[in-house]
């Protein structure tokens, strides 16, 4: 069972122990019925919510700690943690290779990551391109889509029905029509592409 990993960040919460109870209910249930399913508990020890926790016990990097000395604390914090959620996982019940879970901080998986990423470029599967980048001003550090926060906002909006002038690819006899939906209906008469 591939274990989408928990952050190394503090205690266990409803949500962690639900999914990893719902997870060691298929690798039981697959064990029992004859399977090989071990389950290889893993836990994500690199980002933000670890920095910020150390950040707050050790000071800002520059500031009151030299950037080696910070990382080797969010190490150690991480280690922490591991030892503590895999305590807690352990008291629920959960099964697993617990002597040999991976974690993302080790040497050998981020090298085994950074291998796995050159075979994925010299095969020609990244290309570059231009993507919004959620920043912290606070924490001076980019965010992970996980740790972006929206706002929900009502906007009005419309929904409208152009004819298509040329509907010959569709190879039927009706006439065809595009819906689109705007939120800035000001701009309809630009629609040259429509």
């Amino acid at each position: 069972m591939h274990d989408g990993p928990p952050y190394a960040n503090g205690d266990i919460h409803i949500g962690h122990a639900v999914n990893k109870v719902l997870k060691d209910i298929i690798v039981k249930s697959k064990s029992l019925s004859g399977f090989d399913a071990p389950y290889v508990p893993g836990w994500d020890c690199h980002g933000l919510p670890i920095e910020l926790n150390v950040e707050k016990k050790k000071g800002k990097v520059g500031q009151k700690i030299s950037a080696n000395d910070f990382r080797a604390e969010c190490r150690k914090y991480a280690d922490t943690q591991v030892a503590k959620q895999k305590q807690d996982f352990q008291r629920l019940g959960i099964l697993g290779d617990w002597d040999n879970p991976y974690l993302t901080k080790d040497f050998k998986y981020e090298a085994d990551i950074v291998r796995a990423l050159g075979e994925i470029v010299e095969n020609g599967h990244v290309s570059k391109g231009y993507k919004p980048v959620h920043w912290c001003t606070e924490c001076g550090s980019a965010l992970a889509e996980a740790e972006v926060e929206y706002k929900d906002k009502k906007s009005d909006a419309i929904d409208v029905k152009f004819k298509l002038i040329d509907a010959s690819i569709f190879s039927v006899d009706k006439p065809v029509s595009l819906i689109i939906w705007t939120t800035t209906p000001w701009t309809l008469p630009a629609y040259i592409l429509i």
